[in-house]
């Protein structure tokens, strides 16, 4: 068996990692906020979670379409929207 030379103490230094900015920001969908305030949540690269009282395509619609133009994620999660930034996926895959 060949030996080779690996040095796992600097191997982290090697890794490429990318700096997370943002918060998970609780809120209440039910039309007292501004759209826009939840888009600027967003674009501050946050996830938004938020428990919906209303008519949910009512209370979303000020702001879903411009998240989703932007790359970010909407997730009716029972009683929850969940919205995520770009480049932060929802995994759906434990409720299958």
């Amino acid at each position: 068996m060949s030996e080779f030379d690996l040095d796992l103490r600097n191997a982290e230094t090697h890794l490429e990692t990318e700096d997370i900015e943002g918060s998970v920001i609780l809120g209440v969908l039910d039309g007292s906020t501004e759209p826009e305030e939840w888009v600027a949540g967003v674009e501050s690269g946050n996830v938004l979670v938020l428990a919906i009282e209303g008519d949910l395509n009512k209370l979303a619609a000020g702001f879903a379409r411009e998240v989703k133009d932007m790359g970010g994620q909407l997730m009716h999660f029972r009683q929850m929207l969940v919205v995520t930034p770009p480049g932060v996926d929802i995994d759906t895959g434990p409720l299958d």
